[in-house]
């Protein structure tokens, strides 16, 4: 028998998406005739698979001729992740309608208390990775006396000599530079600067912190990031900063495995007041770290000089915080433990409840299994928001000629699963410090016979770049429309070029800057600015004669964005004569790979 039942459509489920604890839950399913329906019932089971509701649909009558609808409401009362199916009983047996075969439909149940902060949410976030973003003429800074130091145009080290990779070559950039960038970034309608980690090691991406109090001399002083705080503030532009708290690195204060600092390190003795911050299976070389790599041992989340470093009053959430950054992106948060998240979140809120905490999630964040166990990130006491990769891998998919109406499941799919306070304080990338850059993911080039060596000197050319070009214009309007926070990664706006890490993470190309795509930008971020309602408020989404049609609608006012994906103009219909924001000119067709922004009213 035919059973309809769509999960996205407020016809059959009210409100969309997920839902506040307590609040009511209406269905409506759609059964066409030819079979007798005795009853359906709506059955909704916790994540652990014990059923808590079973709420029998009533028949209502015909919603058209030959389709019987039956309705019913429901009541979730704590928050939690549930799964939902339908009991079909008819006249010739028991059917169930589901998501599919072997899933049921989804429903995250949010907490009654939980809010997340404005601050961030309609704004944009620019990427910076200090070391690589522009060199400050800055008498503060202090060499290291370790490692490499490169010119600006020098190419990258990929391994030492003696075959390993140490990410030691530093090429200077600092936080003097990032000030003097600050009327660049204000060009661009930058309201939050996410800063890789600028905490004291001895690398040059400083994922393997050395001092978590200490800014690395290389990058300036506690006095510079004052100054860059403050001075980011007067153009409206608020400073996140990378919180890496699942590892430090093997040559800090806490391990200090090289003898580098005047400490006992948890590497040098068992007597150490760090020892029980790690995990030593075989002292002192056998220990527990990131993902085997020996210079990030991993963390104890319940030692107890590790919470008070990390939570407490003079520690590093709080002295940072206290000094003016307003929001912190969790790194690996999946490797943290749930206990320590939400640890995290009360210290943080502690000193302002208005900072935003966003997580390290490359997945669904709303269902995330990890290391075997469910994970829990948006339903109250954990995160406000996560860095969004299903959104990168839906737009670059689509950008590359995928189905737009692939595109538009796999959308709806998060805008269902996520509560929308959370998806409107999530990062909305198309690339990361983590990623190939979005040019060259995007280019119809393939790189992988090539030797690392011989990426690091590829540069896209000729009718291959023109075509990156014009599909990142398109990736960039998704990011910039789509909800979220659209997350540039520095260098993407003049056309920056990289494979795999450290390819990605080349220095700032400031002497050959792409104008054209630059102006793009500058005139995407404008048309985001200038309408934070719209892009803070409803979305919908259709495809329509192979074009893919996304509205941003707040009040009566809307953004309806209108893209074509393919190799042929198409026409633009009942749009067509009206002026797009993005070029300034009327239209009334679309150009292959070529997206385009209209101000209308909500219908």
């Amino acid at each position: 028998m035919r059973i309809k039942f769509d999960e996205d459509s407020v016809q059959c489920k009210s409100p969309f998406g997920a839902v506040q604890a307590g609040s009511k839950v209406s269905f409506a399913v759609f059964a066409q005739d030819g079979v007798f329906v005795n009853r359906i019932n709506v059955i909704i089971a916790d994540d652990d698979g014990e059923s808590l509701v079973v709420s029998p649909l009533c028949y209502v009558g015909k919603a058209e001729t030959g389709v019987s609808k039956f309705c019913g409401t429901v009541e979730i009362p704590k928050a939690g992740l549930y799964w939902y199916r339908f009991e079909i009983d008819t006249e010739i047996g028991i059917f169930f309608k589901r998501k599919s075969d072997s899933e049921d439909y989804q429903l995250t149940v949010y907490s009654k208390t939980y809010r997340t902060p404005s601050l961030f949410k309609g704004g944009i976030i620019y990427h910076i990775f200090v070391d690589r973003f522009c060199k400050g003429d800055d008498p503060d800074v202090v060499p290291k006396k370790y490692g490499v130091a490169k010119r600006w145009d020098e190419p990258l080290t990929l391994a030492d000599p003696d075959g390993v990779y140490r990410a030691n070559d530093f090429y200077g950039g600092n936080l003097q530079g990032v000030i003097d960038k600050l009327d660049y970034l204000a060009s661009l309608k930058v309201s939050v600067i996410y800063l890789s980690p600028i905490f004291e090691s001895s690398s040059n991406h400083r994922y393997d912190m050395g001092d978590y109090l200490k800014i690395d001399g290389l990058l300036g002083t506690e006095d510079k990031f004052r100054e860059l705080i403050e001075k980011a503030a007067e153009k409206g532009i608020s400073i996140m900063l990378d919180g890496v708290f699942n590892h430090t690195g093997a040559d800090s204060v806490y391990f200090n495995k090289f003898g580098r600092y005047d400490s006992v390190g948890a590497y040098q003795s068992k007597d150490s007041k760090y020892y029980d911050w790690y995990r030593f299976f075989d002292f002192p070389d056998g220990y527990d770290s990131w993902w085997g790599v020996t210079v990030c041992p991993t963390v104890n989340k319940d030692a107890p000089g590790w919470r008070k470093l990390i939570l407490h009053k003079g520690g590093v959430i709080k002295k940072w915080s206290e000094m003016g950054v307003k929001g912190w992106r969790l790194d690996g948060v999946d490797e943290l433990t749930e206990k320590s998240v939400r640890d995290i979140r009360r210290a943080v809120t502690s000193v302002d409840k208005d900072l935003t905490i966003i997580g390290e999630v490359w997945a669904d964040a709303s269902n995330k299994i990890s290391y075997g166990a469910r994970r829990h990130y948006l339903l109250g006491s954990e995160l406000d928001g996560v860095m969004n990769y299903p959104f990168k891998e839906a737009i670059q998919s689509y950008a590359k000629g995928g189905s737009p109406d692939s595109f538009v499941a796999a959308v709806k799919t998060i805008c269902s699963h996520y509560p929308k306070r959370s998806l409107d304080c999530s990062m909305t990338l198309i690339d990361s410090h983590d990623t190939v850059r979005a040019l060259n993911a995007l280019a119809d080039f393939d790189a992988s016979h090539f030797t690392k060596e011989e990426r690091a000197r590829l540069r896209l050319e000729g009718g291959v770049l023109y075509d990156a070009r014009r599909r990142l214009k398109l990736a960039a309007t998704l990011q910039f429309m789509l909800p979220g926070i659209p997350s540039v990664y520095y260098g993407d706006e003049i056309g920056m070029q990289g494979y795999e890490d450290p390819l990605d993470r080349m220095p700032m190309a400031w002497d050959d800057v792409d104008a054209d795509l630059l102006a793009f930008y500058r005139r995407l971020a404008s048309v985001r600015a200038s309408h934070k309602p719209q892009v803070t408020g409803d979305i919908d989404m259709w495809t329509q004669d192979g074009l893919l049609v996304l509205v941003r609608s707040a009040r009566v006012r809307a953004l309806t964005v209108v893209v074509n994906n393919t190799d042929q103009a198409a026409p633009l219909g009942d749009l067509g004569g009206m002026t797009d924001l993005l070029s300034g000119k009327p239209l009334h067709s679309l150009a292959p790979l070529q997206a385009a922004i209209f101000e209308t009213r909500k219908s």
